[in-house]
């Protein structure tokens, strides 16, 4: 959600595993073990044209706000496969999606596994016009150094620092930082896991631009998410914090 305007501005796609004896299996009691075996390459490659088909579906069926962007998660595996910018291409191809509407999500130490390697793969994609983001901010190798050369739309600030906003004060510390960093470097910041109204109102008094977690919508089946998009539904935000952040907007523009 943007905390600027109160509207839904996107989703991330989360799978689960419809086992025929366990029910809906969550994804920490089965991802480790795919890419173990390297089974998350396929996965993840199922993955990633099942969103590219819902997002082409949202916005031909359900006339999705503009900018909607769907954010699919890579694996370390999927970063290192040569061949992986074809995959998104064909992907999108395949579902008739507009790149704009997609963006790739990379944790920092799959970033760093390969570096050289790495800048060359999301070089192409970037290049394929997708939007690039760093997920789990903070919480790997934390070296600015990176910033710069990888060529990112946003970065994700993880939940464990999410969690202690409002009692912590390190917690709104790091996340104030991590918002400044953001801001200089032209990236969006977006904050993951947000279940709160006093995350929400802390996150918007010290400038976030996204949130996303359970304070707004459970995970949930694409057709359940596909209407809850065509309602284009905007949220109340906290009015004290929103007038803060505004009024600092204003002056920082100034």
């Amino acid at each position: 959600m943007s905390l600027r305007e109160g509207r839904c501005v996107g989703a991330e796609a989360l799978i689960r595993w419809q086992h025929t004896a366990r029910g809906l299996v969550a994804p920490h009691e089965f991802i480790t073990l795919a890419e173990e075996t390297g089974i998350i390459v396929p996965l993840g490659s199922w993955v990633l044209e099942e969103a590219c088909r819902e997002a082409a579906r949202w916005c031909r069926d359900h006339r999705g706000p503009e900018g909607f962007v769907i954010s699919v998660n890579l694996s370390a595996r999927q970063l290192a496969q040569p061949d992986l910018p074809d995959q998104v291409a064909r992907a999108l191809g395949l579902a008739g999606a507009d790149p704009r509407f997609l963006c790739l999500e990379i944790t920092e130490s799959a970033l760093m596994d390969d570096v050289d390697t790495t800048i060359g793969a999301i070089q192409e994609l970037k290049a394929l016009g997708v939007r690039l983001s760093v997920d789990d901010f903070g919480t790997g190798y934390s070296s600015l150094g990176y910033l710069k050369r990888f060529p990112v739309d946003s970065v994700k600030v993880d939940r464990s620092f999410v969690d202690g906003l409002g009692t912590d004060p390190e917690d709104s510390a790091i996340v104030a930082a991590v918002v400044s960093l953001g801001r200089a470097l032209g990236l969006t910041v977006v904050a993951e896991g947000v279940e709160t109204e006093e995350q929400l109102s802390e996150l918007m008094e010290l400038g976030c631009d996204q949130a996303q977690g359970f304070f707004f919508a459970p995970p949930q089946p694409g057709i359940d998410m596909a209407a809850l998009v065509a309602r284009a539904p905007r949220w109340r935000l906290p009015e004290g914090a929103g007038r803060s952040f505004l009024s600092r907007s204003r002056r920082h523009a100034g």
